[in-house]
């Protein structure tokens, strides 16, 4: 990769590391609300009535939310076990990766949520394409659309 910054690799690391800590920020704070929301469910009245089906789904949706949100504050712990040890560069480089599998481990948390709340709150059948669509918009914004501007950039650079 090709720095096209007036930056040494340090102050590149402390750079990403910044930009990583915003990122972390946002996602992480709506892991643990809806983790949050989630696990308050258990505790109404309506739980007792779920079926065996949706209280799976909502056992699954609890763990991956539990999964999203530790994942998404390791970032960190890493910092904080591996301050002072210059190893900034492999942090940022660590921390990105926890960042994407949380990212996507709070999609499927979102997803699940959708489902299990639109199973109760509706009819069964609305709840499937409802969440489909959600799902579809998730792929569209975080994955689809990046994807095309690398592409773009990559046809930019090479014309």
């Amino acid at each position: 990769m090709v720095n096209d910054r007036d930056e040494t690799p340090d102050e590149r690391a402390d750079r990403r590391w910044n930009e990583t800590l915003q990122e972390v920020r946002v996602a992480q704070t709506g892991a643990q609300i809806l983790f949050g929301f989630l696990l308050s469910v258990a505790f109404t009245p309506r739980y007792a009535h779920l079926g065996p089906f949706d209280r799976g789904l909502y056992v699954v949706t609890v763990a991956l939310g539990a999964l999203a949100t530790g994942t998404l504050i390791a970032p960190v712990a890493y910092h904080q076990l591996l301050a002072g040890h210059h190893l900034k560069p492999q942090l940022v480089k660590a921390a990105g990766h926890l960042v994407s599998i949380g990212i996507v481990l709070l999609a499927l948390t979102v997803t699940f949520s959708v489902l299990l709340l639109l199973r109760v709150a509706t009819s069964h059948w609305i709840a499937w394409p409802v969440t489909a669509c959600v799902t579809a918009w998730f792929v569209i914004c975080w994955l689809v659309m990046p994807t095309l501007l690398l592409r773009g950039k990559s046809k930019s650079r090479s014309a």
